[in-house]
């Protein structure tokens, strides 16, 4: 049963009535009731209402026939103002059927007021508050398993699986959702990638990143993920790719603050050369046998929905016969080590990290690399949400 919360070592019960002799008998009752409660006393709804305001008490024992009041009038402004009150009306002799109609409305539960005894009343106004509690703590789990469903649902979407048909490419992918200092809340992202094969044989690869947390900008990164893919599948690649998915950003996103970094590459039959194209995103690995190295590619280039144009560029890479490239957003990287002043893990960190674990297939090798990236983190460091996709030509090894 859900513990009552306290005031000072005792709860705190507003009465709401507006006759004196019935206040007096119901503290009377409490002082017999065996309950220790601080009572609180409002005479009218109005004065209920700045009392809910100021005290936000346990419990409120309401007298519905209050002057300023017509029918349930009061029932509903106090439970309107009452947040995670309980509320536990008085009703008249002739009255009960108004009693049982106040629990439809939202009180907890009702009295009949001459037949009241201290030990019903005490009873009573322990059980409303634990009913209370235990309806809130239900709603709070229901909103936390609609939200992990909705999540579930975003992540999906932020995280397909490759669609390829016949070309032999190794794909292994891994997604972590950002973390709190508290390391036990997290929150979905906009971090996506995307991997698909077109009809001329040329595998193309996304990872992008929505700046920011939430729903909104992980719909935002499925919005994204999705057009991208429906724009490469339909013949649209390079800059022209990268123009349009900023038109669309700049449809989509809730807030002109909003921008995305982002890298798109195509894959060439030969197995060797890659085309990219970046826009504003962090360095990748290339790999190469037991080695692995930043592709260390020049310049600068501005990310997705700036209110500046952008002069993206294709690149050439020249993959080295069984070479691999692994793609990764700032989540893996910007992070805090222990010890002070403040130092950072950042992409050079990271690549000696990785270079322990060049020799790895796909899956092992980011299995290691996270679980290095997370033991060197400071514990009480916040975390953003990275993603992280490792390609490699199968019979190219």
């Amino acid at each position: 049963m859900a513990e009552v919360r306290e005031y000072d070592g005792q709860p705190l019960v507003l009465l709401v009535e507006d006759d004196a002799q019935d206040a007096l008998i119901v503290e009377e009752l409490l002082e017999d009731s065996g309950l220790s409660v601080r009572l609180e006393w409002a005479r009218s709804v109005d004065e209920a209402r700045r009392s809910l305001t100021r005290l936000r008490p346990e419990c409120v024992l309401l007298d519905l026939g209050l002057p300023d009041a017509h029918e349930f009038s009061a029932l509903s402004a106090v439970i309107e103002e009452a947040g995670d009150s309980a509320v536990v009306v008085l009703t008249g002799l002739a009255d009960e059927q108004a009693g049982m109609a106040a629990l439809t409305a939202g009180a907890q539960d009702y009295l009949v007021k001459g037949r009241v005894e201290g030990d019903l009343l005490g009873r009573t106004l322990r059980y409303a508050m634990q009913r209370k509690q235990a309806e809130q703590a239900a709603v709070a789990l229901h909103a936390e398993r609609m939200r992990a469903k909705e999540n579930e649902r975003l992540e999906r979407g932020l995280l397909p699986s490759p669609l390829l048909q016949t070309m032999p490419i190794e794909v292994a992918s891994r997604y972590r959702a950002s973390r709190g200092v508290d390391r036990g809340s997290t929150t979905l992202g906009g971090d996506f990638f995307d991997v698909v094969e077109s009809d001329d044989k040329y595998v193309h690869a996304v990872i992008g990143d929505v700046c920011g947390h939430g729903p909104d900008e992980a719909a935002l990164g499925v919005c994204l993920r999705i057009a991208w893919r429906a724009l490469v599948l339909s013949g649209v690649t390079g800059v022209a790719l990268l123009r349009r998915l900023e038109r669309i950003l700049d449809a989509e996103r809730p807030s002109s603050e909003i921008f995305v970094t982002m890298t798109t590459l195509v894959l060439e039959p030969d197995q060797r050369t890659v085309q990219v194209w970046r826009a504003g995103h962090p360095d990748m690995f290339l790999h190469d046998g037991d080695r692995v190295s930043l592709a260390e590619r020049p310049g600068h280039t501005l990310a997705l929905g700036l209110p500046v144009e952008a002069d993206w560029r294709q690149e050439t890479l020249e993959l080295p016969k069984g070479g691999g490239i692994t793609l990764y957003t700032d989540g893996l990287f910007e992070r805090r080590l222990p010890g002070a002043p403040p130092r950072w893990l950042g992409e050079e960190g990271l690549l000696e990290l990785a270079g322990r674990h060049a020799h790895l297939d796909g899956e092992r090798f980011l299995d290691a690399l996270l679980a290095d990236v997370e033991s060197v983190t400071a514990p009480d460091a916040p975390a953003d949400d990275l993603a992280v996709v490792h390609l490699r030509w199968k019979d190219s090894a």
